[in-house]
């Protein structure tokens, strides 16, 4: 991927690795768009980078994802690179009943549906313009699952399924599919889990995470991991399996 020209769409792109990839594209000579729920947090992050191209959307509903096709289109008709980006992540135990499930976003609308929607809507703009791609946020967890996030890890393995068959689907677009692979990441993502954990924060930082990410684009690498997760994205059932026991050792 050639990182400067482009037309780059992202959601959730106003806080953690979104924001993080939207201030990277912005600096390497990109025209970079990003919609969230927040207009106040899109016009924080917009006087902090005035360049940015800002949208107010809720990927959870239907209306909103074509409303921001629509947006899109008619004010960035060159835009060749969508990346789906936006997701929640929630605790959820099952042993309760359905309950906590219900109570909260819904994490398969948000985390799996909404990605496969927007690609299927954007796929015909994209193939109008040169160089596209489409970049999947998936999460170290849709490899190694939490058991006390199994909604959030099965929605990331999910979108790992699909982001390996829609590469295969679109290699004669000449559409490019790109999966980010995060670990654990020190982002606002799913705060009150986190203070159960007597507020968890992980070491590594949004901008250098997206450092390795900027340079896996550059060198067309079309799983990129980090750390633990570019181990989970190589390694033997067995492999998975003993991690999968040592990260849900305290449950």
């Amino acid at each position: 991927m050639n990182l400067s020209g482009n037309t780059v769409l992202i959601t959730g792109g106003t806080s953690g690795i979104g924001y993080a990839l939207a201030q990277a594209f912005l600096a390497a000579g990109s025209t970079v768009l990003i919609c969230g729920r927040s207009p106040a947090h899109l016009a924080a992050a917009q006087e902090k980078h005035p360049a940015l191209h800002t949208h107010v959307c809720d990927i959870s509903l239907e209306q909103d994802r074509t409303g921001l096709l629509a947006w899109a289109t008619k004010n960035f008709p060159t835009l060749n690179i969508l990346v789906n980006n936006a997701g929640v992540q929630r605790d959820i135990d099952f042993t309760a009943g359905l309950g906590e499930f219900l109570a909260g976003e819904n994490e398969i609308r948000i985390n799996l549906e909404a990605p496969i929607t927007l690609s299927g809507l954007f796929i015909p703009l994209l193939a109008k313009n040169p160089a596209p791609a489409i970049v999947n946020i998936s999460s170290g967890l849709g490899f190694v699952p939490a058991a006390r996030m199994p909604v959030y890890s099965a929605s990331k393995a999910g979108l790992h399924a699909f982001s390996m068959a829609l590469r295969l689907q679109l290699a004669p677009t000449g559409i490019k599919l790109f999966e980010v692979v995060p670990p654990a990441v020190d982002t606002n993502l799913n705060p009150q889990g986190r203070a159960k954990r007597g507020n968890f924060k992980p070491d590594l930082q949004p901008e250098t995470f997206v450092a390795a990410v900027m340079q896996g684009f550059a060198d067309d690498v079309f799983e990129i991991g980090f750390g633990t997760s570019a181990h989970s994205l190589r390694a033997s059932r067995a492999e998975l399996d003993r991690a999968f026991q040592v990260m849900n050792s305290q449950m």
